[in-house]
């Protein structure tokens, strides 16, 4: 281990990564860097620089990326209606990839000859953190703690703590049940009860959104406007794409919208029950597809939704930095040139339904629409021939006796 002077670590400044830092220090000799990321987890993240420089670190790195977060993460992603497995919004997924880029931009600037995180051997994270770090610098070395130590409890790591005088501040503080993972697109929630797909959520487990039931009895309306796919205004006021997410996250948990509660697959193999909240996401996901509703053509649209399983896929699975994610980025931001435009969305208890769009790009056209006289916009006699025309090959099978049932 002697070839590892030089350590860039993601930091959170809790009982794990503290932990870390005393370990990679023991164990491989080495300095170590530590890097922490505010992306709106929602808690200080200053306190950090003072537990990692009481653990004897001398070059701290902490940043405020939640613009970036949002503008080329998040928005990219939200361009192409991204769900995996048909309900969750990759809240923990996407933010992987910032960080994983931001630990070998330290790495490279501070000579490190080796990155870590404190993700387990158990979960998704670990691979994502990974495979977008071998993709950014194929040689760098990865220290993964988890995958070596025997530290696999929270009474061995409090008791490494006391051992070597590492201070924790929750170290005597009642532990939550739930494991939990937070940014300006969601909060996490596993574990616990939660371990038995069959037990319901607790309700004070919910952190981000009231109740259904307890929401305010009158709706409330919001004005979107995007441009080219992108939130850039609520209610006219122009907005930056974290500002955009942090309004919606305050509108939507106001209107007890965003929660889920999923079992899913991950590509480790195992399936996992989690819960999360995405009251700002669920919003943004809505609105955009009924401006696309608008401004999209049939086609387009459709092979745009035949795609999103597999855009989707690729981000869950940590494929961010590879060639497949820019070639379907590529295609997706080609579809949103005329996405633009103002969409009303009506928030009450729990659902945010369209309450009306409209664009200057529209593709809907109301003098052939309307069921009223359309003034020969488009002749009805029409449609014979084009419905002969596709019943053709159900006409000839049928003539042949081929059984339809």
């Amino acid at each position: 281990m002697s070839d590892v002077k030089k350590v860039v670590l993601a930091y959170s400044g809790g009982l794990d990564t503290s932990v870390i830092v005393k370990w990679l220090q023991e164990t491989y000799d080495c300095e170590v860097v530590t890097f922490t990321a505010d992306i709106g987890q929602g808690e200080e993240v200053e306190p950090a620089r003072a537990k990692a420089q009481a653990l004897g670190v001398k070059e701290i790195h902490i940043e405020d990326l939640r613009e970036e977060f949002v503008r080329d993460y998040v928005y990219p992603m939200f361009r192409a209606n991204t769900l995996y497995e048909g309900e969750y919004l990759l809240g923990t997924s996407i933010a992987r990839p910032l960080i994983a880029r931001r630990l070998i931009e330290i790495a490279d600037q501070t000579g490190a000859d080796a990155i870590s995180h404190g993700a387990t051997g158990k979960g998704n994270d670990q691979v994502r953190f990974e495979l977008g770090a071998y993709a950014l610098k194929p040689g760098v070395k990865v220290i993964a703690p988890w995958r070596e130590w025997d530290l696999n409890s929270r009474e061995k790591l409090m008791a490494y703590c006391q051992q070597h005088d590492i201070p924790v501040d929750f170290s005597s503080k009642k532990k939550s049940p739930y494991s939990m993972d937070a940014n300006l697109l969601h909060i996490s929630y596993e574990g616990g009860i939660l371990e038995d797909p069959w037990a319901e959520a607790e309700e004070e487990m919910w952190r981000w959104s009231v109740s259904p039931e307890a929401a305010p009895d009158t709706p409330t309306y919001i004005e979107l406007t995007f441009d080219q796919g992108d939130i850039v205004a609520i209610d006219g006021v122009p907005m930056k794409p974290h500002e955009v997410l942090e309004k919606l996250n305050k509108l939507g948990g106001d209107n007890g919208i965003g929660r889920l509660d999923i079992v899913e697959n991950r590509y480790v193999g195992m399936k996992s029950r989690g819960c999360y909240e995405t009251p700002g996401g669920t919003i943004m996901l809505r609105a955009h597809r009924a401006i696309e509703s608008l401004t999209l053509d049939r086609e387009e649209a459709h092979l745009k939704d035949e795609l999103m399983p597999r855009y989707a896929e690729v981000i869950y699975n940590g494929y961010w930095w590879s060639p497949e994610r820019r070639m379907l980025q590529a295609a997706i931001d080609e579809t949103q040139k005329n996405v633009s435009g103002v969409v009303r969305m009506k928030l009450y208890k729990g659902s945010a339904t369209v309450a009306g769009r409209k664009s200057d790009a529209s593709l809907f056209d109301e003098s052939i629409a309307t069921f009223e006289d359309d003034a020969g916009a488009y002749d009805q006699k029409d449609a014979e021939g084009f419905i002969k025309l596709n019943a053709l090959r159900l006409r000839i099978a049928a003539g042949k006796g081929r059984r339809q049932d």
